[in-house]
């Protein structure tokens, strides 16, 4: 299967960038014979669309976290395809069913927060179910009785896949079901199914596939669902070089979608392939979005070479998110890698104010006569 012609025939293009509210994909939605299933905090609706009528149930839920858009935009993607009327799109909708709810927290889209209007983090919510949105889940995962669960996320640029200095541009964990972490037929399940993504997306970014960190926390949703006995798949979708915008990272989480979902359509889940998932690098944090090497500054009177580091803080403003570059670290950088690193070669910083690197100052400065714009070379 051509993954990438796939994607390219099936992407939806009216939505785009980080910041997708209710707003955009309401078009969308209601194209479909979509359901609305609750509110949010703020009254917003929450819609559920259901495809397939086949044995295999999937659970997918996105924006739990209203600032994690990739995956939404992905799972648009996904459902174009599904609606391909090809071959390969009915052979899934003849042997699966998808519940997907495309934006669980419309409040916190609009706001670009991880939390909901209640600055609660709907993903630490699953036991306490405090909030209307976390009953909404939980009364769909009760009601649909899924067979699988994809939990549908984003991650921050500074994670890498170990610490060989690759972006985790996608990143999968199988929760823990308890404090041990052990591993039962459950959690192989979902192990498998990463498994087989991971092999498919090597074709495309070897060594920038991650294993989440599975230390386990009960009001987690993952990990209450898994242990609730529902084999449950975290997706986090993450950095590929100068796409910030995320719009080719879309194009991997498409590809996990499409993998992993063939992959359940061929196998009865009798393999066990813990080997090969624990194989999968662990995500490490190991990288800054930019870091400066070898800078002169004079410091009380003497000169000092050091390296320091700047990270985008991404910031909302009349709708648009602006990514603003910020010092964030100086010296203690040797397990660091930047997605942009530039050699100053022994070149004096200068700021125009203090002349010394300050954390959380905006990062506009120059390395003798190299101009420095919101962290990035002025070309």
């Amino acid at each position: 299967m051509n993954y990438l012609a796939l994607h390219q025939q099936y992407k939806e293009e009216t939505i785009s960038g980080r910041y997708i509210t209710l707003e955009h994909i309401e078009p969308l939605v209601l194209k479909q014979q979509a359901e609305i299933i609750g509110q949010s905090v703020l009254g917003k609706p929450i819609y559920k669309l259901q495809f397939g009528t086949g044995k295999i149930r999937i659970l997918m839920w996105s924006q739990m976290h209203g600032n994690e858009s990739t995956t939404t935009k992905a799972l648009f993607d996904f459902i174009n395809f599904l609606h391909s009327n090809t071959k390969e799109s009915n052979v899934i909708l003849d042997h699966f069913t998808f519940c997907m709810l495309p934006m669980l927290n419309p409040d916190g889209a609009k706001l670009y927060t991880r939390e909901n209007a209640n600055g609660i983090d709907l993903n630490r919510d699953a036991q306490n179910l405090s909030q209307p949105e976390s009953m909404v889940l939980r009364k769909t995962f009760e009601t649909f009785q899924p067979n699988y669960c994809y939990n549908l996320h984003d991650q921050r640029t500074i994670y890498g896949a170990g610490e060989s200095g690759n972006t985790a541009t996608v990143s999968f964990l199988a929760p823990a079901f308890n404090k041990n972490r052990d591993i039962n037929d459950v959690r192989i399940k979902a192990m498998n199914v990463i498994v087989a993504m991971n092999k498919a997306l090597q074709q495309f970014i070897p060594n920038q596939v991650g294993r989440f960190d599975d230390s386990f926390n009960l009001n987690c949703v993952g990990d209450t669902f898994q242990y609730l006995k529902v084999p449950t798949i975290l997706f986090e979708a993450g950095h590929f070089a100068n796409d910030f915008e995320r719009e080719i990272t879309r194009k991997y989480i498409f590809i996990a979608f499409i993998s992993g979902i063939g992959f359940l359509n061929e196998n009865d889940i009798v393999l066990n392939e813990i080997d090969n998932y624990l194989k999968i690098p662990q995500n490490k944090v190991v990288f800054y979005d930019f870091v400066y090497k070898n800078v002169k500054i004079n410091y009380d009177g003497n000169e000092k070479i050091i390296n320091f580091a700047a990270q985008f803080k991404e910031v909302l403003n009349n709708k648009k998110v602006f990514f603003e570059a910020e010092i964030a670290q100086i010296d203690n950088l040797e397990n660091y890698f930047g997605h942009l690193e530039l050699d100053a070669k022994g070149e004096t910083y200068n700021d125009g104010e203090s002349n010394l690197p300050i954390l959380e100052k905006k990062a506009n400065f120059y390395l003798g006569e190299i101009e420095i714009v919101n962290g990035a070379l002025l070309k």
